[in-house]
């Protein structure tokens, strides 16, 4: 969304923007772990690089959502954005544990 102005804000659209690329990060993320079990190390570091990318994404528009409220455009609150905000949130401890277990397999492979 590259407009600001309240009337032409699809905000269902909007929060499923941000939905899916939450969605693409964690399953590039469980795909590296998976990668990673395989010892496929190239693989895995690319599938993170693509989660990193599509969480990149999610993050910029909830930070453009943020910055809206913080300049006195209220934000609607609904239950959809509150599912983007679940979604991110696992998103983030899904690649937490990620790169904690690849750390791990690599241990254990030497």
């Amino acid at each position: 969304m590259t407009t600001t102005d309240e009337q032409s804000i699809d905000w269902e659209t909007w929060c499923f923007q941000m939905i899916t690329a939450a969605g693409e990060a964690k399953s590039d993320y469980m795909e590296a772990l998976q990668a990673a079990k395989e010892q496929d190390t190239n693989k895995a570091d690319e599938l993170m690089t693509s989660g990193d990318k599509h969480f990149a994404t999610c993050h910029d528009l909830h930070t453009s959502l943020v910055q809206r409220e913080a300049s006195g455009n209220p934000v609607q609150v609904s239950l959809l954005l509150t599912h983007v905000e679940d979604q991110m949130m696992s998103a983030e401890i899904i690649k937490t544990l990620v790169v904690e277990l690849r750390a791990l397999y690599t241990r254990l492979a030497r």
